[in-house]
């Protein structure tokens, strides 16, 4: 703050008289055009005029104006972003495992039926979207290497496909900040999806209902329509027929997931699959089991466990011993998804053979909790005390020529 000592009320006349003569022009935020705007200094003083008392006369002795720039652009700036749309937007991008994965029949068009639990988890990605001039392009960035960025990645068909269906006109820079392995059977593509039709929707005044956004998600995915439940859902069909439910676990019950370098790939663990060695178990009693009491090892069954041990039998002897290792330590030990992740329920912790064994030192390991999401809200990223799901914080350092 600024403050200056005046002894003249009259130049405290003139500085008001000048300030009110003024019009504000060419102020720029986030992007958007400049404007002209009259300051109201009845609403937003910058001025502050205070007198101080002799103690011994009991006269004002003198008057003090305080000014204070940083704050009148503060305020100035806030009425703008009233009158400014969206222009940048960073959004956290949770993963989800499969408490339990029944596999029920193959449907006549190549798919299968499952019926499962799916929950989303704190572990995710951060995606910044920032508008983009161009009008005929995405351009997505991303930190690690591998990760396709362009009509291959799901955050680019997501867009597209909210254009197609809204008829929006915005294009977008992207950064992907990557967390969730690919490869995983975490659903973090999935994610990146739904986050993207919610961004897009956002940038453009929420003119499409989060009903509409679950329906068109399917069209590029069976699991993306999941991230637009409140987090937790019961999931048929191909997983696109969704039932919310109440949290039947705990939120903030630990689990550890470990992945090794390794992937499973999904149309090879659906070949693999055999619909007679499948467990038999109704997956609803699974459900109220797990609801009535909790997570143990006998509910979370997951029918493609057995196929992806086939692709990768080093997962099947890293699921062998994180169970002999943990002396209990765990609740249960299961696969997510098509694999490769390993998801103990019930501590944070890993194995200690993990850091010991140099076979393992190259997988990934995080520990999560259970997260939900409010209607109407985004999820947030509980790593981030502070975090409200979307956060103004994306500056721009991206161009329409990114390459890979």
């Amino acid at each position: 703050m600024a403050s200056t000592h005046l002894l003249h009320s009259s130049i405290l006349c003139d500085s008001f008289n000048s300030i009110k003569r003024n019009n504000f022009s060419a102020f720029g935020v986030h992007g958007f055009p400049s404007f002209n705007q009259k300051i109201n200094l009845r609403k937003n003083p910058s001025f502050k005029a205070m007198s101080s008392i002799d103690p011994k006369s009991e006269k004002r002795r003198q008057l003090e104006i305080v000014y204070d720039p940083e704050e009148r652009l503060n305020k100035l700036a806030d009425e703008v972003d009233k009158e400014a749309g969206l222009s940048r937007l960073t959004l956290f991008s949770p993963c989800k495992i499969n408490v339990f994965l029944r596999i029920t029949g193959k449907r006549e068009d190549g798919y299968h039926d499952l019926a499962s639990l799916f929950h989303v988890i704190s572990l995710g990605d951060k995606i910044k979207f920032s508008l983009s001039p161009s009008k005929n392009k995405d351009s997505l960035s991303t930190n690690v290497p591998g990760v396709p960025l362009d009509d291959r990645n799901l955050i680019i068909k997501a867009l597209k496909l909210y254009r197609q269906k809204t008829g929006s006109d915005k294009y977008f820079w992207i950064h992907l900040d990557k967390k969730v392995p690919t490869g995983a059977g975490l659903g973090g593509g999935s994610s990146n999806a739904a986050t993207a039709l919610w961004a897009a929707n956002q940038f453009s005044g929420g003119i499409a209902t989060e009903k509409e956004l679950q329906e068109w998600a399917s069209e590029i995915g069976s699991d993306i329509p999941f991230f637009f439940s409140q987090g937790v859902a019961y999931c048929t069909g191909r997983g696109e027929a969704i039932k919310d439910i109440p949290p039947p676990i705990p939120l903030d019950t630990p689990m550890v997931l470990i992945k090794p370098p390794e992937a499973c790939s999904t149309a090879q663990v659906y070949k693999n699959l055999k619909l007679d060695q499948t467990s038999k178990i109704d997956s609803l009693s699974l459900l109220e089991k797990i609801s009535r009491e909790g997570i143990s090892q006998d509910v979370c069954i997951n029918d493609l466990e057995s196929p992806a041990f086939e692709v990768l039998p080093t997962l099947r002897r890293l699921k062998q011993r994180i169970i002999a290792a943990s002396r209990g330590q765990y609740d249960a030990v299961f696969m997510s998804g098509s694999g490769s992740t390993i998801v103990g329920i019930g501590s944070p912790d890993p194995p200690q053979f993990i850091y010991d064994d140099e076979a393992y030192k190259d997988v990934f390991v995080s520990e999560a909790t259970f997260i939900t999401r409010e209607q109407n809200q985004w999820y947030s990223d509980p790593a981030s005390s502070s975090s409200t799901g979307s956060v103004a914080e994306f500056s721009r350092p991206l161009n329409d020529g990114i390459t890979q």
